[in-house]
């Protein structure tokens, strides 16, 4: 190699390392100026509209998208063009040596492209988006959410191919952020966390229960047959307690009446349970039921009778910390007002719907329960109009539970139900009518903890626009 050929290496050299000095430079810059947007900062002054959202990625801005898995993400990023500045997806590991070194990985593409912002577009997989979303927010990186499903609707936009993997996805993922589609994300803070995490741990033990009662109803239908009717109520405190020791009928027959009623008198039982002792005792004399391989089954008899009032004990714990939260959220005594509403529906709607100040109308809320109304129109064909199911199903679970509840215990919510159902125009179906009435009670509830009115079920009533040729109120 001859001299002049020596030099210009070593020029070319030097421009390199003046660059990736000036790059380490930038990269710093840019990690201190970094700012993280979140909904209490731009869907609370107004609506977040699709015009606002694609305004809100402009052209200093590192559009990122990325794929969540349970253990290894992965990350792409595009400019607002759509044109990619990454050469492949970066894969990273789900703690914090991982995050770290995604977030230098962003911070060189962006001072490598001129970007001083960052935004990531994340697909919420389950719960494993949590950590990376709450750790990218407080190391001031902006985070929103697209819709799985409109990640399946466009993956053939991108090659034309039906492949859908973990490292296409990112891509298709930022490019629906680069246009304006997509959310921001909101995990719940303070009592309203709380809330969540208490009505999951409810919901949790409820299966655990559901699922223990229905293996003790399996076991007894062979081994004692008659045990509805002997019996009764299988998952009453009289009943737990003597399947805990006397589950089948030779064991009963052991017994006798007394010893029967001695079992519920040191379990401290008080009630008329004690004079079904003797009908109990004819039904065990009486038995079809297997005798062979007792011995196992009375061993899981006794388990679930266990396991059954230990979670009624823990049932109980929890329901007394959801009265005790719901009484810290303002206004949710008036919410109670309601007759039909109580502790247990109004934690559960609360919970899942969450801080009530990041919505600007109700309308928002039952787009976020799924209970939007859609329908398929083409021309001169008019679809069927049905809710969408798109959005948080406990949600609407609840709303529909408050629904059937306030039609059971209120009068106003009982007359609005009977109308529904019986006027002349558009009669609706019970299940719709109770919709409706759902929709109903989310718009008051919602007026109720935004404003802190108390509920007036003749004010709500007047509400309801009525057909003229009706005296009876008409949907809302």
């Amino acid at each position: 190699m001859n001299a002049k050929a020596i030099s210009k290496k070593n020029q070319v050299s030097q421009v390199n390392i003046f660059k990736q000095d000036e790059i380490v430079k930038r990269t710093e810059l840019i990690g201190q100026g970094l700012r993280a947007h979140s909904w209490k900062d731009l869907e609370t002054a107004g609506k977040f509209a699709k015009n606002d959202k694609i305004s809100f990625i402009n052209d200093s801005m590192l559009v990122v998208g990325c794929d969540i898995g349970s253990e290894t993400h992965y990350l792409r990023a595009i400019d607002t063009r759509g044109r990619e500045i990454s050469k492949k997806a970066f894969a990273f590991s789900n703690d914090s040596e991982g995050f770290a070194s995604a977030k230098d990985w962003m911070l060189e593409l962006a001072a490598a492209s001129n970007k001083d912002q960052i935004v990531v577009g994340l697909e919420p997989t389950g719960h494993y988006w949590f950590c990376l979303a709450a750790w990218l927010v407080s190391n001031g990186i902006s985070v929103v959410q697209v819709n799985p499903y409109a990640v399946k609707q466009t993956k053939e936009v991108e090659d034309n191919s039906q492949l859908k993997d973990d490292r296409k996805d990112p891509k298709l993922i930022a490019n629906l952020v680069k246009d304006g589609n997509y959310g921001m994300p909101y995990l719940p803070e303070g009592v309203y966390a709380e809330l969540r995490r208490l009505t999951l741990l409810r919901d949790q033990l409820t299966g655990d229960r559901v699922s223990a009662l229905n293996r003790l109803h399996r076991e007894l239908t062979i081994h004692f047959p008659e045990y509805k009717d002997a019996l009764g109520k299988i998952d009453g405190p009289f009943t737990l307690e003597l399947l805990k020791k006397a589950p089948f009928p030779s064991d009963l027959n052991v017994l006798g009446v007394e010893g029967i009623k001695n079992i519920w008198h040191e379990a401290r039982l008080r009630g008329c349970g004690y004079n079904r002792a003797s009908v109990l005792l004819k039904y065990a004399e009486a038995s079809v039921g297997l005798t062979e391989g007792t011995d196992a089954s009375r061993l899981a008899v006794r388990w679930f009778a266990h396991q059954i009032l230990e979670l009624d004990r823990q049932l109980a714990e929890i329901e007394g910390l959801l009265r005790e939260k719901c009484r810290e959220i303002p206004f949710a005594e008036n919410v109670l007002g309601i007759s039909g509403i109580g502790d247990k529906i109004l934690a559960g709607i609360v919970s899942e719907m969450g801080d009530i100040s990041r919505f600007d109308d109700a309308k928002e809320i039952q787009k976020l329960s799924g209970m939007s109304l859609v329908a398929c129109s083409s021309g001169k064909h008019k679809g069927q109009t049905k809710i969408s199911h798109r959005g948080r199903k406990r949600l609407r679970y609840w709303l529909f539970q408050a629904a059937k509840s306030s039609v059971v215990h209120a009068g106003e919510f009982r007359e609005l139900h009977e109308y529904y159902t019986t006027r002349e125009v558009n009669p609706l179906k019970k299940k719709q009518s109770l919709v409706a009435i759902a929709c109903k009670l989310l718009r008051v509830i919602f007026a109720i903890l935004k404003s802190g009115a108390c509920y007036d079920p003749e004010k709500m009533l007047r509400d309801i626009k009525r057909q003229k040729a009706q005296a009876s109120p008409a949907a809302a």
